[in-house]
């Protein structure tokens, strides 16, 4: 019954029509392909999907078809800033980064970045994506309905110091899909399981109806962890999820961000810093 519920949510979020009231809100990509193995370079990468964010420094050379070098460090994002002021939130990865092109001995190199932004987001080119909504404990007001490849673009400028160069911006999903999709190329489904769930998978371009062309194929986000937040699972909740779902810092949306919820503890619950494992 759930499965056949998902599927008829998965179908209206890929309508022409019907996208703009489903909670799965199937979002081009604008990723028409998987890797074929061929590519080359040095890359920069940014992972922003929770408490905290990576910075990456990526070498791939394409005679091995492998990884050499990847170094990365991590960032912790402070809780006041997950629903502080926009350019505090955006000032703060940019200063990560450059620490990081620092540390690295990259400064005065221009490297193309990877930015993978793990919320729901409106895709409209592969360098331009815009905020749907927050989820995962966030909440920066103002950001809902903006691009987030331009405020990072504008708070590296207001740094000064480095440069970046072309932006593909991705969801985790995405990025999950491409770097297996590297060493194999029948790869063409991305799934996160993690503060929240989420999935891509390549589909047939005359099945996305939102974009315009019928050739080819092209990434799909599902965004299926918002699945319910219309009310249609509300039947099967039990007292513990509406118990959680009321405690979060983003009620009747799915899923919730885990950080927030340590205040809840039902009976049978090991609390382990801000994880909770339920004893059965």
């Amino acid at each position: 019954d759930v499965s056949s519920r998902l599927h008829k949510g998965l179908v209206q979020g890929l309508g022409k029509h019907s996208h703009h009231r489903a909670a799965v809100k199937m979002l081009p990509t604008f990723v028409r392909a998987t890797p074929d193995g061929t590519e080359k370079g040095d890359f920069l990468a940014l992972d922003l999907g929770g408490t905290n964010f990576r910075v990456l420094h990526v070498r791939v050379l394409q005679a091995e078809q492998k990884v050499v070098k990847m170094d990365s460090q991590i960032c912790v994002v402070p809780k006041d800033m997950m629903t502080g002021a926009t350019q505090q939130l955006f000032d703060h990865i940019a200063s990560c980064l450059g620490d990081f092109i620092a540390s690295q001995e990259l400064k005065g190199q221009t490297l193309p970045l990877g930015f993978t932004f793990s919320f729901p987001c409106e895709q409209k080119e592969i360098d331009k994506s815009i905020l749907i909504r927050w989820t995962k404990g966030f909440n920066c007001p103002g950001v809902e309905g903006r691009d987030v490849v331009t405020l990072l673009r504008d708070a590296v400028r207001r740094r000064g110091d480095y440069d970046i160069g072309s932006v593909a911006m991705v969801n985790d999903t995405v990025g999950t899909m491409m770097s297996c999709g590297y060493k194999d190329q029948s790869c063409e489904i991305g799934m996160i399981i993690g503060t929240g769930t989420n999935a891509c998978y390549m589909e047939e371009m005359k099945n996305v109806k939102r974009v315009e062309g019928e050739d080819g194929r092209m990434c799909i986000n599902t965004e299926w962890g918002g699945f319910g937040d219309d009310g249609s699972l509300r039947d099967i909740q039990t007292e513990f999820d509406q118990m959680v779902d009321k405690t979060s810092i983003n009620p009747g949306l799915s899923p919730p961000g885990v950080d927030h919820l340590t205040t809840v503890s039902p009976p049978g619950v090991t609390t382990r810093g801000h994880n909770q494992v339920w004893t059965i």
